[in-house]
């Protein structure tokens, strides 16, 4: 895939900012367990000044996800973020299940985001990811209806590509759970994920040899990272290590905006892959 300025490949950390949103969209009794709560509480209070002092320091601009709750509950981070000119994406409400939700409260729920986002930030984000990913046949409209210019919730490719929505497109910036940090790190059984904990350096090895696979390939290297599992002391020094040599390697790190402004000037041209969606609509037998 060409990338601007001829860069031999593209690369994108973008940090789903989901704190305790986690615990509360899951049991309706979760303000009741404060281990959890003080789990989901560090990724905002301590793992994103962390990661945001190495990213002032390398001069790095990239992509946070944040439920609209969190916007709310957790401001000084969120001000942190924008201050230093980072972009904000939706993540949802409070990381509510779109799969569960009706189209009606897929609306509401988009739209109480929104909202959130824009009465702290000013602007309405321009990139959506489902929580956990379980996007709905109907939630690419829906984005397409508030302007989203992009998704990253599919896994159909390596590279980014076009959702075709019949008249109307959306970026698609594709994400897959081997390039996300909850495999390798998440331990928390009152939202369902008992992981075997990996050690930093080895449950961080994948991740850097999918960016050794992107370079060889000329790809998009993205990584999906929560600030309380990646941004932890230890794991975030050996990505610290690591981000000080990927910078040098040529790889044009960008936001996911700025890479879905650039997919969408190939699609324009004709030169982006383009996928019907849905793909299908009626039961398969």
């Amino acid at each position: 895939m060409d990338w601007p300025n001829r860069a031999p490949f593209a690369a994108a950390i973008t940090f789903d900012m989901d704190a305790d949103s986690l615990i509360h969209a899951a049991d309706p009794e979760g303000w009741k367990r404060p281990y959890a709560i003080s789990m989901g509480q560090y990724g905002p209070t301590v793992g994103v000044p962390r990661i945001l002092e190495t990213y002032r320091r390398l001069g790095l601009r990239q992509t946070f996800f944040i439920p609209g709750w969190c916007v709310k509950t957790y401001p000084k981070a969120v001000e942190a973020i924008l201050k230093d000119g980072h972009e904000i994406g939706c993540h949802g409400w409070i990381h509510e299940n779109p799969s569960a939700r009706s189209l009606a409260e897929q609306a509401e729920d988009l739209d109480r985001a929104l909202d959130a986002i824009a009465a702290f930030s000013g602007y309405r984000p321009r990139g959506y990811r489902a929580p956990v990913y379980l996007l709905t046949n109907d939630t690419p409209a829906l984005l397409a209806d508030r302007g989203f210019a992009y998704d990253s919730s599919m896994m159909a490719d390596d590279e980014p590509y076009a959702l075709d929505l019949g008249g109307r497109s959306l970026i698609e910036i594709p994400t897959h759970w081997g390039i996300d940090d909850w495999p390798p790190f998440a331990h928390y059984a009152e939202i369902g994920y008992m992981m075997p904990v990996r050690g930093p350096s080895e449950g961080l090895a994948p991740f850097f040899e999918e960016f050794e696979a992107a370079r060889r390939d000329g790809g998009l290297w993205h990584a999906v990272w929560h600030p309380f599992l990646t941004g932890r002391r230890a794991r975030w020094q050996v990505v610290e290590r690591w981000l000080e040599t990927a910078l040098t390697s040529g790889a044009w790190f960008a936001t996911l905006g700025e890479i879905a402004d650039h997919a969408e000037g190939l699609r324009q041209a004709g030169q982006l892959r383009t996928l019907p969606f849905p793909t299908y609509t009626q039961r398969q037998t």
